[in-house]
């Protein structure tokens, strides 16, 4: 067998030109195409599946992480708090007593900002919202590669039912989830064949819908994984498909279990996950890593909080430097490819922290566009700051040590 095949040389058709180009349709890249379009930039979202929300919504993973620090304090607003809002808004959920206007702080004290949500529901919110902020959708389009002029992306390369196309872009946001962006553009990433199976579906039985999460033994550290267990990795096409085989493997068989247990009732599933349910698989090494130990430390390039849905009471103030690309002058990345490392990942990862860096991705694009010819290290950090507090997020300097 060849161990290569020669690609012909082509020229390719320019499908348009952006100021801000997201690649990832999921919290993040939803947040950041949503901050950009808001923001006054021409901006479009490539996704390669045929909806928004990515394990939020495709991958079944329900769960709106707090918003506050477990001790009564919210930290997280902007489009992060938007979305939680827009994920009930049809009724199926509702906030906790003490996160409802009118509620006082020993109620909060008792229930974490958080809800569940349905996902086809949010699925339709997320999309509604973007397709309002004037953002170009691009569904079922695949990021293939990065067209570079020096230090800056020109172009990025796409391909969906029209063929192989280029894009135009002024800046570019990895919401990729797998730093994608970042490995095509020459930046330093880290990854782990630590992922395992899981796959969260909804079952009707009876008359009723259940939810069932599922999923193989984790640490939070994404460089251990538990003996005995088949870790996976995310940048690795084959290992995709099978994580994918055995997390519907997995499926089955709880639902085999299910039905032992509930002789005679009619059980079957309802809704499983149609994407690799993986937590953390390429990230960007950018200047600065946020880490565990960074705890309440403040930084003066701060664009945003979260909290830990792990614990209550840790507070993370988020760096914009974790977010930019270091070889790369036009490239920022939101969500779980963005620089923060050991169990801090396992943090970031998650919905809140995902919405709120999207929206200081998708914002620090616009302005680099706009007044700094794409280069987000040329931007004012503090014009950054302004706009990202008008636009509600929370930089509380108060929780800070020191």
């Amino acid at each position: 067998m060849e161990q290569h095949i020669k690609e012909s040389e082509r020229f390719l058709p320019v499908d348009g030109a952006y100021d801000v180009a997201v690649v990832g349709g999921g919290i993040a890249g939803a947040a950041a195409a949503i901050a950009a379009a808001r923001n006054g930039a021409k901006t479009c979202l490539i996704e390669k599946a045929g909806a928004l929300g990515g394990l939020a919504t495709i991958g079944n993973v329900v769960h709106y992480l707090p918003l506050c620090d477990g001790k009564g304090n919210q930290v997280i607003a902007g489009l992060g708090e938007e979305l939680l809002l827009a994920s009930i808004r049809d009724g199926y959920a509702q906030l906790p007593a003490g996160w409802r206007q009118g509620g006082n702080e020993q109620e909060r004290l008792k229930a974490r900002y958080e809800v569940k949500f349905s996902p086809a529901s949010m699925m339709l919110e997320l999309e509604e919202l973007t397709v309002k902020a004037g953002v170009e959708l691009l569904y079922d389009t695949v990021f293939c590669d990065v067209v570079k002029q020096g230090s800056r992306i020109h172009a990025l390369l796409v391909e969906n039912k029209s063929g192989r196309l280029a894009l135009v872009c002024k800046t570019v946001v990895d919401a990729s989830g797998d730093a994608d962006v970042c490995a095509r553009a020459g930046e330093e990433t880290e990854s782990f064949r630590t992922n395992v199976a899981g796959g969260w579906f909804h079952y009707v039985k009876g008359k009723e819908v259940f939810l069932q999460p599922q999923t193989r033994h984790f640490t939070a550290d994404p460089s251990k994984l538990t003996q005995g267990i088949r870790g996976y990795s995310g940048a690795d096409g084959r290992d995709v498909t099978a994580q994918i085989l055995e997390s519907r493997q997995m499926i089955r068989d709880r639902l085999a279990e299910l039905r032992q247990k509930s002789p005679g009732m009619v059980l079957y599933p309802l809704f499983i996950p149609t994407i690799a349910t993986f937590r953390m698989t390429r990230r960007l090494k950018a200047a600065v890593e946020l880490r565990m130990e960074d705890e309440r430390k403040f930084f003066d390039d701060v664009i945003g909080m979260t909290g830990s849905w792990r614990t209550k009471g840790p507070i993370f103030y988020i760096p914009l430097r974790s977010l930019t690309a270091v070889r790369t002058e036009n490239l920022i990345t939101a969500g779980r490819c963005m620089s923060s490392a050991g169990e801090c990942w396992d943090l970031m990862r998650a919905i809140p922290a995902c919405a709120v860096t999207g929206e200081a991705a998708g914002t620090a694009a616009a302005l680099a566009a706009q007044q700094a010819g794409g280069r987000l290290g040329e931007i004012n950090v503090a014009a950054l700051q302004a706009q990202l507090r008008k636009q509600s997020v929370i930089m509380d300097r108060r929780f800070a040590k020191g």
